[in-house]
């Protein structure tokens, strides 16, 4: 998320200077809005797309509110079997479900707030989007209720609607893991689920690349996340052109009878942006809020493939909505 008042400055500057200010072709630029940090980890950031080291990003530009507190003791023991063959096996298990994701219709509630020193909201940005297939049968994502934005202090930009469609809802693939540097930290209880606890850190920032930093746990019998608690890195920090973001944490429920879909996101946290020429820096408390809802089978012939077996064909009610306390969830 972008500060208004920055962006309002920067806009005056670029058209006082007209073309001087002119990026060179090819040059992306990706401006966010928020920026965050979880579990004490430092990342780096990507400028002007090239590759960096991930301990380089500053770490005082945000300070993340507290998002639960349901979690068991954290054992600390190795786990039975070596870590590298339960994530070999987790990551699998992560490609089958985006595979039967992608299988799925499902209605998505996302609601971004400022709130002031009272912690009262002062501004919102709320949209409700089906999540569904074309005519041709191509994904799509249909916008049903976007009333218009009340945020006064910051702004929305492209990143920021990434991170609620694809980031949030992160899943770690087969095929994405080489990114990642995975490590075994433990065991703990989410409710009454055993889950084996991973740090997750990407190896390199790409350019106009989005990557989860943070920690998951997974269900330590069906090898699926079950939570993911953590941020979408990089984030552009330039004085006068931040985009900064709050940590989140996301939670999965059994959907289907075989895998954990997620059902809530919650982000939080008090984004600090610096002063420059012509404006000065703000405090800004940030609270997002994510719902997946009605997941539905698209197409009577699909065939969602479970442990090496066809899944029976699942024209089940949708879900509950979740509960006000996602603790609950198992």
């Amino acid at each position: 998320m972008r500060l208004k008042l920055q962006q309002d400055y920067c806009n005056r500057n670029h058209r006082a200077t007209h073309s001087s200010l002119l990026f060179p072709k090819g040059v992306v630029l990706i401006l966010n809005i928020r920026r965050l940090k979880n579990f004490a980890v430092l990342v780096g950031c990507a400028v002007l797309g090239f590759a960096l080291n991930v301990n380089a990003q500053d770490k005082d530009s945000f300070t993340p509110m507290p998002l639960d507190s349901g979690f068991g003791r954290m054992d600390v023991t190795p786990p039975p079997v070596p870590a590298e063959q339960i994530i070999k096996q987790f990551a699998a298990k992560e490609s089958e479900f985006q595979d039967a994701l992608n299988h799925y219709t499902y209605r998505r509630y996302a609601r971004v707030q400022t709130l002031d020193d009272g912690n009262k909201v002062d501004g919102e940005w709320y949209e409700v989007d089906d999540v569904t297939f074309d005519s041709t049968g191509r994904r799509t994502e249909k916008v049903v209720f976007a009333p218009g934005s009340t945020l006064q202090r910051v702004m929305m930009s492209p990143s920021d609607l990434q991170d609620i469609s694809h980031g949030y809802p992160f899943v770690l693939t087969a095929e994405d893991i080489p990114q990642y540097d995975v490590k075994f930290i433990g065991r703990q209880k989410v409710d009454e689920v055993d889950c084996y606890v991973f740090e997750v850190e990407p190896k390199l920032l790409e350019k106009n690349k989005r990557y989860f930093l943070g920690r998951i746990w997974v269900d330590a019998s069906d090898l699926q996340i079950v939570v993911t608690n953590g941020r979408m890195v990089p984030d552009d920090t330039r004085k006068g052109k931040e985009d900064l973001h709050p940590p989140f944490m996301t939670w999965r429920a059994q959907v289907d009878g075989h895998y954990w879909f997620p059902v809530y996101t919650k982000g939080e946290g008090i984004l600090h942006f610096s002063s420059g020429n012509g404006f000065i820096g703000e405090e800004v408390h940030i609270r997002d809020t994510v719902k997946y809802t009605d997941y539905k089978r698209f197409g009577s012939t699909s065939k969602i493939i479970f442990g090496g077996q066809t899944a029976p064909d699942a024209n089940q009610p949708p879900p509950p909505q979740p509960p006000s306390d996602p603790k609950k969830k198992k």
